[in-house]
């Protein structure tokens, strides 16, 4: 069966295979929506099982990252509809001064099969440019990161700037990284905080029309 193939190029993180299995389902009939959850989520989903018992780490998950993210680049322009596109907006980067993206961007490679928008800032983003993107593009979230200990207090100064402008209302505030822990991150005033990429693709599966109610068709 073409899905249990396409879960093994994700499991084994082989992008070439994920790439041609997923042509293969695409040309057998099978539609991008079932392509999509029964090969390349249900394939992540099992190194996520894998990683929260240990048996794999780190390098090999965003291996398995990058396998979906190749199938997903040939099913994504299939998923295009109204629906999808109205599911919400994430801006997502690493606070300034620190250049650490590996966890950031397996965030945003496991969400964007989700169907969320995803605007990805990098690294280094200042307090300043973190607020002028909110406010151009008015996400329903903004997901912050940051891997050492002298960058994670930024976060506190990218909150404060969003609040002296007015805009800290109604927008969902995530962070994580390796120094922060839940206390820290209620101290600095943010939403949620999650230990690792899945936590957050699980909680945003989840809850997501918890969070982000549909809008009108006509507006």
């Amino acid at each position: 069966m073409v899905f249990q193939a396409i879960i093994k190029s994700i499991a084994t993180g082989n992008a070439e295979q994920s790439l041609i299995l997923t042509k293969r389902a695409l040309a057998q009939g099978f539609s991008a929506e079932s392509v999509l959850e029964k090969g390349l989520i249900a394939g992540m989903d099992r190194v996520a099982e894998k990683f929260r018992e240990q048996r794999v780490m780190v390098p090999e998950v965003l291996m398995a990252s990058r396998a979906m993210h190749a199938g997903l680049s040939l099913i994504e322009p299939l998923l295009t509809d109204v629906e999808r596109k109205s599911n919400g907006k994430i801006v997502m980067g690493t606070v300034a001064g620190d250049l650490h993206d590996i966890g950031l961007s397996l965030v945003k490679m496991l969400i964007m099969a989700t169907g969320l928008e995803v605007i990805y800032l990098g690294v280094d983003v200042t307090p300043k440019k973190f607020a002028s993107i909110v406010k151009k593009e008015k996400p329903n979230i903004l997901m912050m990161s940051a891997l050492l200990t002298t960058t994670m207090t930024v976060m506190k100064d990218v909150i404060d700037e969003l609040e002296s402008l007015g805009i800290r209302k109604n927008l969902i505030i995530i962070v994580g990284g390796a120094p922060i822990d839940p206390g820290f991150a209620k101290r600095i005033g943010a939403d949620y905080y999650f230990e690792d990429a899945f936590e957050v693709k699980a909680f945003l599966e989840d809850n997501i029309t918890k969070l982000i109610p549909k809008k009108p068709l006509n507006k």
